[in-house]
Parts: structure tokens; C-alpha cells; sequence
């Protein structure tokens, strides 16, 4: 059954305060189980046990199971997108420093094991669990690039960067620490080290630059 937009965040019953260190224990124990089961098995019991709370409060805090994975996504991209989301908090004028400290952080969080466990659940169960899919893209894809795309826009207006379409040169920036060491990750291959990281990024980030930069 299709749900409205305010039906995707987490929500609480009227009059009753967020405890954030309840809904913090909830969400490790989510992200422990779904990694571990998939979203398909994991159950909001076991979550509930693992966290220290009811079954009730689970569900008074995130209103079903896809609710709870979203949250859990939404949380594990936050240290990417956050600097972002405020809009003023990365400096326009200075593009390549801001793409540094990104795409850093979006590199990291890609070749985290519990980011690619995810990868791999989700793509085998595509077929079968299109709510945990749509959940996936929105909190990590859709918001990721969204977000650069906003900060491209304001380099843009800086004349920093000429940038046509910013959300296409975001998802570019972003699919370039996509490649080899990615599929590595996701086959369970050995993966690049940190040397090899930094030269990635540093690559990607004079790529960029190359391409969008203004000229002198």
C-alpha cells in the first residue's frame, strides 16, 4: 500500500518526547540485525531484545520494519551529507577543498563492511523486497547526491565552478569511488588500502576539477 511522504520518517505517538539514547540503542541493534539477516528475516522482536525495550516501543518510535531500516540508512549517511545539509557549512568559493572532505567521507563509507553487506542483501533480494529498495536509494543515493548537488549550485553561483546540472555532476562525482575497490568490497575481495584510497580521491577530485572548474 503506497505510503504519503509524511508516512517515510520514524514517528512518535502525540505528547511523548524522543528519548535519544533509547532510539540510539534501537538503531545499533537494527543495523546489527540487518546486516546480519537481511531485512527480509531480521525480526523487530529480536531488535527489541538486543536494544533493552519492547516490541511497542520499537514500534512507537519507527512505525514498521522498512521505517526502521530507512532510520538505519538515514543514519549511516549522515556523516557524509551532514556537513551539506546546512548549507552554509562547506565554503562555495572553495570547491575543491569541499570536494575533498566529501568525497572522503562518501569513500569511506562505501568501503565500509556493514555498507556493503547491505549492497549485497539488497541486490539479491531486489525482486522481492521493493519497499527496503526505494528506502535504500532515498536515504543513501537519492540524499547523497541531492545534497552535493545543492553545494554545486551554490560553487556555481560563487563562480567557483561552472556547473550546468548539478545533480548529473554530483552522481558523477560520487560514481567515481564506485569502481574497482567497490566490486572488490562487494565480491568479498581483497580491498584497497589506504595509499590506494587517498590516490583515488585525489584523483577524482582533480578530475572534477578539470571538468567544472572555471577558467582563469
Amino acid at each position: 500500500m503506497p505510503t504519503s511522504k509524511s508516512d517515510d520518517a520514524p514517528k512518535l505517538p502525540r505528547g511523548r518526547p524522543r528519548d535519544p539514547e533509547r532510539c540510539r540503542r534501537i538503531l545499533e541493534a537494527a543495523n546489527r540485525h540487518f546486516n546480519a539477516h537481511g531485512l527480509a528475516r531480521a525480526s523487530m522482536e529480536a531488535i527489541a531484545a538486543e536494544a533493552g525495550v519492547s516490541k511497542m516501543t520499537v514500534y512507537s518510535h519507527f512505525t514498521s520494519k522498512e521505517g526502521l531500516f530507512e532510520a538505519v540508512i538515514r543514519e549511516r549517511t549522515e556523516g557524509v551529507v551532514g556537513g551539506l545539509a546546512g548549507a552554509q557549512a562547506l565554503d562555495p568559493t572553495q570547491p575543491e577543498k569541499a570536494l575533498l572532505a566529501v568525497g572522503e567521507q562518501f569513500l569511506a563509507l562505501a568501503r565500509e563492511g556493514d555498507a556493503l553487506g547491505q549492497f549485497r542483501s539488497l541486490y539479491g533480494a531486489a525482486g522481492t523486497q521493493p519497499e527496503a529498495c526505494r528506502a535504500f536509494y532515498r536515504q543513501g543515493a537519492d540524499r547523497l547526491i541531492g545534497d552535493l548537488a545543492a553545494y554545486l549550485r551554490r560553487a556555481d553561483a560563487a563562480g567557483a565552478l561552472k556547473v550546468r546540472q548539478p545533480r548529473q555532476a554530483a552522481d558523477l562525482f560520487l560514481a567515481m569511488f564506485l569502481g574497482d575497490g567497490h566490486i572488490r568490497g562487494l565480491l568479498m575481495l581483497d580491498m584497497p588500502d589506504a595509499r590506494e584510497n587517498r590516490a583515488l580521491l585525489r584523483e577524482a577530485v582533480r578530475v572534477f576539477m578539470a571538468a567544472f572548474a572555471t577558467t582563469a
